[in-house]
């Protein structure tokens, strides 16, 4: 029986007010089904009216001393702390992710608040020698960065409040303004950090959220002139389809991966085995990062099979809700029949399931596939899912080439203790992270992040986004008469 959560009515945040909007949007606890919060959803007139606070309010966050918005995220960290068990819980209900997990994800976005407000205080330019060249000569320079404006930020449903975090507090550290629009599934998280930000001081329209369909909500916000900035967390798909639309603004993307990890044979397996399982299984697969691809050399190939398969099948799975829980349902069952039929598929084209592939409405075990070829589905396109495939490799260099082979280039990780393996390894992989003796799945907040290829474009991270979330402006001094 699935544990009780609920939320309740919510509204959108508009210029600093809570304002009703279109028809009502359900918000289901992704376990049980049963409804647990509902939330308008945004007309155009909703969309045109958030752009046009935020606009009002850029000016205000621009002139705004850095340690007053730096004081406004610190608060904002002391708000979400006091109110911990609600964020997971929120979490856990509208996204299905473990309580475990959720609680994480809490810490995580305290940190990354925290970071920004440290990142508020010490955003500088720096002086350029102009007299490096003739006409140079008899000038001063120097640049400071200057906030864009109007920040869109557009999140996914897998990391409802830290990838919410890592868009909304870089933009405010940095003086811009926002609209923010939250995954239809999952947008009471954000309600909650809206209502924290206003308790904590920020001006009518420095944050506004609105809720609704990509396609319709989502698009509205790309297309306007006055938003200056688009960061962007999601499919590849749609990234590619905001960078048809959007027009001349800044525009970050954070899209796919079909993470893969090479296990050296000097690799402490059982290490290696633990941290692929985590980093394959939580939150059900459903992370950019997840564990896909496991490439293990002849000799260690059997030994790490069994650690791996043993760690997998010691994932508990269920309720979310439920303190003992690893892994709950994916966000929903269409996802879970997805990628039923693509393990299905790989099955019937010489795959083998060594264990899960089993569906019970959303929930999918966690599964582990061998004898998986490079062009089946489940190997070549990121399956979103608690799936991982082991591989067997001959040499190193092959692993490297395997690895490669993807369009896209998030996170890669290699397992070993040869410092020349490191090296090989950094020289040869086109992703933007290459994680050595972890998964892929490791991420600090305050580092740079973001991927190469069809993973995306531009680097998350606060110190990073802020500097995504400016203008470099220049300025000549022409000295004496």
């Amino acid at each position: 029986m699935a544990l009780r959560f609920e939320f309740g009515e919510a509204k959108l945040y508009i210029g600093g007010r809570w304002v009703s909007g279109g028809p009502p949007l359900e918000v289901r606890n992704k376990y049980s089904g049963d409804v647990i919060g509902t939330i308008p959803t945004a007309r155009e007139d909703d969309v045109d009216t958030a752009i046009a606070a935020a606009q009002k309010a850029a000016p205000v966050m621009a002139e705004m001393p850095a340690y007053r918005r730096a004081d406004i995220l610190a608060r904002t960290v002391a708000l979400i702390r006091e109110r911990r068990d609600e964020f997971a819980r929120t979490i856990a209900a509208e996204a299905g992710k473990a309580l475990k997990w959720a609680r994480v994800e809490v810490d995580r976005a305290m940190m990354t608040f925290t970071i920004a407000a440290e990142e508020a205080r010490r955003i500088h330019g720096e002086t350029v020698p102009l007299d490096a060249v003739p006409a140079g000569e008899g000038y001063f320079g120097f640049y400071v960065r200057r906030p864009v404006g109007v920040v869109a930020a557009i999140t996914p449903f897998n990391f409802p409040l830290n990838l919410v975090a890592h868009k909304v507090a870089p933009a405010i550290a940095a003086g811009n303004a926002l609209v923010l629009k939250p995954a239809s599934s999952t947008p009471l998280t954000s309600v909650l950090l809206c209502r924290a930000l206003e308790e904590a001081g920020l001006p009518p329209g420095a944050i506004n959220l609105v809720v609704g369909p990509g396609h319709t909500v989502g698009e509205w916000l790309v297309r306007d002139p006055r938003v200056a900035k688009v960061t962007f967390t999601g499919s590849a798909d749609v990234g590619e389809r905001i960078t048809q639309i959007a027009g001349i603004k800044k525009v970050t993307l954070e899209l796919g991966n079909t993470s893969p990890v090479i296990i050296a044979p000097d690799a402490d397996l059982a290490w290696a085995a633990r941290r692929c399982a985590v980093g394959a299984y939580y939150n059900s697969g459903q992370v950019c990062l997840s564990v896909q691809r496991v490439y293990a050399e002849r000799p260690v190939y059997d030994p790490f099979l069994e650690r791996f398969v043993r760690e997998t099948e010691s994932m508990v799975v269920g309720d979310p809700l439920d303190e003992g829980v690893d892994v709950g349902p994916m966000i929903d069952e269409r996802e879970a029949r997805r990628i039923e039929a693509w393990v299905t598929e790989a099955t019937q084209e010489g795959a083998q399931v060594v264990t899960g592939g089993r569906r019970e409405g959303p929930v999918y075990w966690p599964t582990v596939l061998v004898n998986v070829k490079p062009e089946m589905k489940v190997v070549a396109q990121e399956a979103f899912a608690p799936i991982a495939n082991v591989i067997e490799y001959d040499d190193f260099e092959e692993a490297l080439r395997q690895a490669d082979a993807t369009e896209y280039g998030l996170q890669a990780a290699v397992f070993t203790r040869d410092i020349q393996r490191v090296f090989q390894a950094i020289r040869r992989l086109n992703f933007g992270g290459v994680i050595i003796n972890d998964a892929p799945t490791f991420r600090a907040d305050h580092m740079p992040y973001g991927g190469n290829r069809q993973s995306g474009l531009g680097r998350e991270g606060v110190r990073y986004a802020i500097e995504e979330m400016t203008n470099i402006q220049m300025v000549a001094i022409r000295l004496g008469t």
